[in-house]
């Protein structure tokens, strides 16, 4: 008889599309574990296997946001170009996976809102926001060494990238017939760039 192939992967991945479409029309506070459930097609023992509460679910989407993000920083950091070449590269894989995420863009919102109330997701925000400056930072400190960018703080320039990204994000959820999220944060980085010109 041959070994029962593992489905915990393929679960785990129905039950984040269920959440994430039950998240995004119900809002995390109305959604109850049995709408995530009955969305994904499965039991609510089943799904409790998977996850043991709301909370473990939010964070798991919160992983998967975000690691899609660090995976495209991870390569870039260790390829052979000039820093500024990385950067751009790294903000057309961010606004490729912006375009894909356009449904999820509220959920990352209603996460924004939690900061205050939720330990978990303030966790989990801290946890990324010091990962990406752990990648983004060496990578402008490479260009400052290399002569490329003028001496300034490394680190004071990731954070002004990291909200460049997200504050173009917002003023889109706020107005997008006014703000075109590709055009505008490729020009906001752009802008960025020719800044730290040496």
């Amino acid at each position: 008889m041959s070994p029962k192939p593992d489905v915990s992967e393929e679960r785990i991945e129905q039950i984040t599309e269920a959440a994430t479409k039950v998240f995004a029309e119900q809002g995390f506070d109305k959604a109850r574990m049995d709408d995530i459930a009955s969305e994904a097609n499965l039991s609510k023992g089943t799904l409790y296997l998977y996850f043991k509460s709301k909370d473990a679910i939010i964070t798991h989407l919160l992983d998967r946001l975000f690691e899609r993000e660090f995976a495209d920083l991870r390569t870039l950091a260790t390829t052979d170009r000039p820093a500024s070449e990385k950067v751009i590269l790294f903000t057309d894989a961010i606004i490729a996976d912006l375009q894909n995420w356009t449904r999820l863009i509220p959920i990352m919102y209603e996460f924004l809102g939690r900061l205050f109330r939720q330990s978990v997701v303030q966790q989990a925000f801290k946890k990324y926001m010091r990962y990406y400056l752990d990648m983004i930072t060496p990578i402008i400190q490479e260009g400052i060494d290399a002569g490329e960018f003028h001496a300034t703080d490394a680190n004071a320039v990731s954070i002004a990238l990291g909200a460049l990204f997200e504050g173009t994000i917002l003023l889109w959820v706020y107005d997008k017939e006014s703000v075109d999220l590709q055009k505008h944060i490729r020009a906001g980085v752009e802008l960025l760039m020719k800044g730290l010109q040496a």
